[in-house]
C-alpha cells in the first residue's frame, strides 16, 4: 500500500488533486509571465482532464479575491502593530503603496494558487480515473 501524499504539500507544489503527483502547470516557474497559466490538457500521471468544462477557470476569481482580501487584512494588522495607523499624518497613504505594491507583485502566484484550489474544490483524491 502506497501511503497518500499531502494535502498541503501537493497544493504548495501546485499538483493535480486527483494524484497529487502530476504537475499543473507546463513550468514551474511564473516566468515568462505570458505563459505562466499554460497548463497540459491533461495530467501527465492519472490522465485527469484540468479544465473540466468551458469557462472552467472563471470561478478563480472568486478564489484569488478572497485570498487577496486576507493578504490584505494581514497586511493592514502587521502595518497596526509595526508603524501604526494615525489621521495626522500621511501612513494610511503609505499603507496603501506597500498594499497595492505587494498585491501587485503577488498577482502571478496569486493565479497559480487560485486554480489550483478551485480545482480542488470539484476534483477529491483518488477519485478514480476521468473519461476519456
Amino acid at each position: 500500500m502506497t501511503k497518500k501524499p499531502s494535502a498541503l504539500k501537493s497544493l504548495l507544489q501546485l499538483k493535480c488533486p486527483n494524484c497529487r503527483k502530476g504537475n499543473m502547470f507546463n513550468s514551474p516557474s511564473i516566468f515568462p509571465l505570458g505563459k505562466m497559466l499554460d497548463m497540459p490538457v491533461r495530467c501527465t500521471e492519472c490522465e485527469l482532464k484540468f479544465e473540466l468544462e468551458k469557462g472552467f477557470w472563471f470561478g478563480t476569481g472568486y478564489i484569488s479575491y478572497g485570498i487577496s482580501v486576507g493578504l490584505i487584512i494581514m497586511l493592514a494588522v502587521i502595518f497596526a502593530f509595526t508603524y501604526g495607523f494615525d489621521f495626522n499624518d500621511n501612513s494610511i497613504f503609505i499603507f496603501l503603496a506597500i498594499a497595492i505594491a505587494f498585491m501587485v507583485l503577488m498577482q502571478p502566484i496569486l493565479m497559480r494558487f487560485s486554480r489550483a484550489i478551485y480545482l480542488r474544490i470539484f476534483v477529491k483524491y483518488g477519485q478514480g480515473q476521468p473519461e476519456k
